[in-house]
């Protein structure tokens, strides 16, 4: 048995779920989310107040979809309940991030042009000094809308100039040495 996929999923109050075949919407204060899955692998009960997911055999295929399936259910209800946030930090002189209203952030990172990014609809961001904050209620979206502002100027080592996650270290090197 997977050891991720055999706990239940406990439901919160405010949240419902619909099963239907080859998809699950949760519905939340937040909004509303859904997670495909794939009835030949595994199956997926409501008992009361839990989510309980089960295998179908023994199969590799099976094993995989197990702890992936209970883990996207579990996301999807707190996506709808608390959400998800990431934020990102900005450091370099002259470094900074503009709002370009409600669908794009412009980048000033050193480049010779600013860097225009799209907001992946269902993210929203906050701009604060050097820090774009980005929430939602899809961990996926979120996460890959600060893989790609990242991806823009990653951090270099030296003097740690570009955009990190506020968590992140930055393993720092040393420069060229003088010659005594």
């Amino acid at each position: 048995m997977s050891k991720i996929g055999k706990l239940p999923v406990q439901i919160p109050d405010g949240v419902t779920v619909s099963i239907e075949p080859g998809l699950i919407t949760v519905k939340g204060p937040k909004g509303e989310n859904t997670v495909p899955t794939l009835d030949q692998f595994t199956t997926v009960t409501q008992v009361e107040k839990e989510l309980i997911v089960t295998r179908a055999d023994d199969e590799k295929e099976a094993k995989s979809m197990h702890g992936l399936t209970r883990s996207l259910l579990r996301n999807a209800i707190q996506g709808v309940t608390e959400g998800f946030s990431k934020t990102l930090e900005i450091n370099g002189v002259g470094f900074r991030a503009e709002a370009k209203g409600p669908e794009a952030i412009t980048l000033h990172l050193g480049f010779s042009h600013p860097v225009e990014v799209a907001i992946t609809p269902g993210v929203e961001y906050k701009i604060e000094k050097n820090q774009v904050v980005l929430s939602g209620i899809d961990k996926q979206k979120v996460g890959h809308m600060a893989a790609l502002i990242r991806s823009k100027k990653k951090p270099e080592p030296y003097k740690g100039k570009g955009i990190k996650y506020l968590d992140e270290v930055i393993i720092r090197k040393a420069g060229k040495a003088a010659k005594a």
